[in-house]
């Protein structure tokens, strides 16, 4: 099952907060945070086929236009499932990918999962009826283990079209 990672220029190890510029870009290879979802993929027999990122500033400048080409880029790549995250509790991060998220699902098909934590509040509540936001804690807090397996086993589940219903009553907001 292939997967795609969506990162901001932090999660992909291009910058931090002092680069929020970064362009919309992607590679076809494991980069930056990705690693420490390896055997939570693997534990629900998917792969990262690409990680596509974009500093939080360019989104906010060009949410649109980036929207559109990561949805583009996803289903280029033939993804099965999309990643949103996690985006602990950077604002910024969270609003991309519950924007991008909410948009790849509903305009491309493709089952989407993002994460934040309760930092996140206004994205959260715009968009936990349109996306399936996985409850996560903030940068260095208790129970990220547990929030990275939900991830990938909620993709799982929406890829497998089995009544996630339950899951997402446990471990969304």
């Amino acid at each position: 099952m292939k997967v795609v990672m969506i990162f901001d220029q932090t999660q992909a190890g291009l910058g931090g907060k002092e680069n929020p510029m970064l362009p919309l870009g992607g590679k076809n290879m494991v980069i930056g945070s990705a690693n420490m979802l390896d055997p939570y993929l693997k534990k629900n027999d998917m792969q990262i086929a690409a990680c596509l990122y974009c500093g939080d500033g360019f989104f906010e400048a060009n949410k649109e236009e980036v929207t559109k080409k990561m949805a583009a880029m996803c289903k280029k790549i033939g993804a099965d499932a999309v990643l949103c995250g996690p985006a602990f509790n950077y604002e910024g991060y969270g609003e991309m990918c519950a924007h991008v998220g909410e948009f790849i699902e509903q305009h491309v098909g493709i089952p989407t999962v993002a994460a934040m934590s309760k930092e996140c509040a206004s994205t959260i509540e715009a968009f936990k009826d349109k996306v399936n936001i996985i409850d996560m804690p903030k940068k260095g807090g208790i129970g990220l283990t547990e929030s990275l397996s939900a991830m990938c086993e909620l993709a799982k589940m929406k890829v497998d079209g089995v009544d996630t219903t339950a899951f997402v009553e446990a471990h969304c907001y």
